[in-house]
């Protein structure tokens, strides 16, 4: 199905696949009567043309760019919103369109969720922005609806922003990203390396774009083979797949840790861009006719299967027929990882989901901004045609992922075929890939046409003892598998027909009830601002010396961001920095919060000119010993406060919460061997969080430890990438010296580091 080629290659004419090597440039030049240069062809990819339109450093190794449209939702929008007015915002620079598909159903904490969408509202008419109801749509559909453009780049503070089926490079970060193009500032980095996504052949009947996404996360995720790069699909497979196809397989490339995606567009595209009455924003692009890729990506859809990406995590696939035939081996390897993610705090099993022999299911999900698209929901439709779920324990729910959708499946006749099964169609909405809906019974077993499924993201809670768990299909085998009594069943078992269903977009729902200001700001508007509303706390800047005490050390391979802030009803708490931070590393470490606390009183005390001792007797002891080394170290020049030890942190969402609950909480590090994504690492440089890291092997500190180090604001000043530390052993009188290094950070990052925060570099006094 997929083949990776980790040497560079060139692409010749879209279509033909040449390795580098010292062959390489007579065969190109065989086939195209020229002499091309590496240097010349890397600049042949469509990633490095639309990110030259987009830069304004001049300076192609290291880009300064700047979007043409930004895109939130009402988890992430108050903050971005709250950031920029503490630093002057007056209006919106560029479409910013508010999005409400993650807090939409109000259940928690009383009016606070439905106060944030009017705070959106308003901060809409007063800045210059987009209002999207709850219910209308979910932020990446209508995106593609109403927003991507061939050629443009679109940031949004939502991980799986990703428009690349529609030309469109789009790239996914946390709220301080957004803040700096709200106030005129660039999002900066190096130059990106370009991965070939090279498609040949056509799906078979049955596969769908969960599918194809499946069997390339699982291929590259592990290795990260394109972390950090832009994957970049071309070859004469992009032509046997239909824009909805396309977009299902595109908005998964978040779960590679890629940093973006483009595809090359054709009459397919201007065709969707038509529908939506939008032809203007559409335009060819391909290759050049030669370009160079870093790597390459080889997917033979014809011999893509029905796939399944088993708990916890997208990329843990199989084919559905090669569970099926190995179940007993297959689930009980999926148990013994389970101990890992759950840290052995509830018990986990799956295999006496094994009935007769097959894989019974107990929950289906077709949702959000993977599973909603049309194609899918009408293909599921076909497939459940005359059959019903039955009257036992197993459910399917199926959210469209936008009116526009629900409208044509209700005109077209599928989503009355849908409701007859015993099915449930429900509004645009993003909860069940963050656990705010849906939630299946303890120790169930879901099937979704989602995102993720990560430990407890369906909402079930450890810290309560419960468990259930997600695995990732596509729509057409999770109906499959609806229709055949909740028993696991690829949709290649189908031997029915697979309508053609031609799509007719209804613009009347969008220009009755979205709020669009085109652009004209209104300042006599006033924030409309609920009691759950905060201000961000004061923050200080990076002192010359720091104190650190780790407080939670984590051994799993990787980290997601939800183990560090969990989504699901906590969500709606965002509006609320030290409310939501009360939820900080809830659900993986429960005595963060309490020992992160302890740490910050020394350093409140100490800023309100109090001596750090004052409720903090420990001080005493771990500055008597560094004042053996350190003499001139005091509470003049030192600070306090927390660290965390991770493996690999930050995978998932963008959501920058994961890095902000540690800092209101007085964090001023994390330490990790690496970052699962770049969208986490800057969001601890934003909120002035120092990025360390330390190689893979045995810790020279553990858990409470105290950590001194010496001259960091110099350290940071000076841009030396060595940090001198010292673990503080307070019974021996002793300071054990090792090496933490910050890794790459650019002038501006690292005075944002110095100044505290993102807020403190830009705030008006």
């Amino acid at each position: 199905m997929v083949t990776l080629h980790e040497g560079g290659a060139y692409l010749v004419k879209g279509q033909t696949l040449i390795a580098d090597g010292p062959e390489a440039a007579a065969a190109v030049k065989a086939q195209t009567g020229t002499d091309v240069t590496k240097d010349t062809a890397l600049q042949g990819t469509m990633a490095y043309g639309i990110l030259k339109s987009h830069n304004t450093s001049g300076n192609m190794e290291k880009l300064k760019i700047r979007f043409d449209k930004l895109t939130s939702h009402d988890i992430t929008f108050v903050g971005i919103i709250q950031t920029a007015r503490a630093s002057g915002l007056e209006r919106f620079p560029m479409p910013y369109v508010l999005t409400n598909c993650h807090n939409s159903l109000c259940a928690v904490g009383g009016t606070i969720n439905e106060d944030d969408h009017m705070f959106g509202l308003t901060a809409a008419q007063k800045y210059g922005g987009v209002y999207v109801p709850p219910h209308q749509a979910v932020i990446h559909q209508f995106a593609r609806e109403m927003l991507a453009g061939c050629g443009k780049m679109i940031l949004g503070s939502d991980s799986h922003t990703r428009y690349g089926a529609l030309g469109t490079m789009a790239v996914g970060e946390g709220g301080p990203e957004l803040v700096k193009q709200l106030l005129n500032q660039t999002y900066d980095i190096r130059r990106p390396q370009v991965v070939a996504v090279y498609l040949k052949g056509a799906p078979v009947k049955g596969v769908g774009p969960q599918d194809v996404a499946l069997a390339i996360i699982g291929a590259v995720f592990k290795n990260g083979f394109v972390k950090n790069k832009v994957m970049e699909f071309v070859g004469p497979g992009v032509a046997n797949l239909s824009t909805d196809f396309r977009i299902g397989v595109d908005v998964m490339t978040t779960e590679t840790t890629c940093l973006s995606s483009i595809w090359t567009t054709d009459a397919e595209t201007e065709s969707f861009f038509e529908i939506h009455g939008r032809k203007e924003d559409y335009a060819p692009l391909a290759p050049a006719e030669v370009a160079y890729y870093d790597g390459v990506i080889e997917v033979d859809l014809g011999k893509v299967r029905p796939m399944i990406a088993m708990p916890f995590h997208p990329s843990n696939t199989y084919t559905i027929e090669e569970l099926n035939a190995n179940l007993e081996d297959i689930l009980a390897e999926t148990e013994k990882r389970a101990l890992v993610s759950l840290d052995g705090k509830v018990e986990y099993h799956l295999r006496d989901k094994i009935v007769n022999g097959h894989l019974q299911v107990d929950q289906g999900i077709i949702a959000g901004c993977a599973g909603g698209g049309f194609e899918n929901i009408c293909a599921a439709a076909d497939i459940l045609q005359g059959r019903y779920i039955g009257n036992g324990g197993f459910t399917l729910s199926v959210y469209p992922a936008s009116v526009p959708i629900y409208m044509e499946l209700i005109r077209n006749g599928c989503a009355a075929t849908i409701l007859e099964t015993g099915a449930v169609l429900k509004t645009a909405f993003c909860g069940p890939c963050f656990g705010a809906g849906d939630t299946p019974a303890n120790n169930a077993f879901s099937i979704r046409h989602s995102t993720r499924n990560f430990p407890n993201r369906e909402g079930s809670k450890l810290q309560n003892g419960q468990i259930s768990s997600v695995a990732l299909m596509d729509a057409r085998s999770i109906a499959a598998t609806a229709a055949n009594g909740g028993i696991l069943t690829p949709a290649t078992d189908f031997d029915g027909e697979l309508k053609k269903y031609v799509y007719h977009f209804d613009s009347k729902i969008y220009e009755n009830r979205v709020f669009d200001s085109k652009g004209k700001a209104d300042p006599s508007v006033e924030l409309q601002l609920g009691p759950n509303i905060k201000d961000w706390p004061a923050m200080g800047a990076l002192p010359e010396n720091l104190v650190l005490q780790v407080v939670s050390e984590i051994h799993d391979p990787v980290t997601t961001t939800d183990e560090l802030i969990p989504s699901g009803e906590t969500s709606s708490y965002r509006s609320n920095p030290l409310g939501l931070a009360e939820f900080a590393l809830s659900r993986k470490d429960p005595l963060y919060v309490g020992r992160a606390k302890a740490v910050q009183q020394a350093e409140k005390d100490r800023m309100a000119g109090e001596h750090p001792c004052k409720n903090s007797p420990w001080v005493k002891d771990v500055m008597q010993t560094v004042k053996k080394k350190f003499e001139d170290a005091n509470r003049e020049n030192t600070g306090f406060g927390s660290t965390i030890f991770a493996v690999k942190p930050g995978d998932g969402s963008a959501r920058e919460q994961a890095a902000s609950c540690q800092k209101v909480l007085g964090g001023w590090a994390n330490i990790a061997n690496e970052y699962a994504t770049k969208r986490y690492r800057s969001n601890l440089i934003n909120w002035g969080m120092l990025p360390f890291l330390i190689p893979e092997g045995d810790l020279p500190f553990k858990n409470l430890d105290y950590l001194f180090l010496p001259g960091i604001r110099a350290a940071v000043e000076q841009k030396k990438d060595v940090i001198e530390a010292y673990r503080v052993d307070i019974e021996a009188g002793t300071l054990e010296r090792f090496e933490l290094t910050l890794g790459d950070l650019t002038d501006e990052e690292r005075q944002i580091i110095l100044k505290g925060c993102l807020i403190n570099y830009n705030r008006v006094s």
